[in-house]
């Protein structure tokens, strides 16, 4: 029985890795086994760092937060804590967008939130 090779697909599996190769230097967009080693590595820093970038937006949003926040003589903390016991429900991003864009916003939701 003579050897079949599928082709068809072989070369499919070639070209889809090569096409995602396009643009790297050198070697590594044309040579198959070095373009397959870097699209593996990149998808793997592509899949890491859809999750690290929530991580630094976080971090973003509560240094903005914080910064504005000791403008008002608050400490970050402290204002979380004080929005907590009001049951204020809003997150660091809108809080980070008062910050920045609307200062006076912020403000009255820091006065809201340390009131008695």
């Amino acid at each position: 029985m003579p050897r079949s090779s599928n082709n068809v697909a072989s070369r499919r599996r070639r070209k889809k890795i090569l096409g995602l190769a396009k643009g790297y230097w050198g070697a590594r967009s044309k040579v198959y086994t070095v373009a397959k080693n870097t699209v593996e590595k990149a998808l793997l820093y592509q899949y890491r760092d859809r999750r690290v970038r929530k991580r630094d937006f976080r971090k973003l949003w509560i240094a903005r937060i914080n910064a504005a926040a000791r403008l008002q003589d608050i400490t970050y903390s402290q204002l979380m804590g004080a929005m907590k016991s009001k049951n204020m429900e809003i997150n660091r991003k809108v809080l980070a967008d008062l910050a920045v864009f609307e200062p006076e916003a912020f403000k009255a939701v820091v006065q809201t939130a340390i009131s008695k």
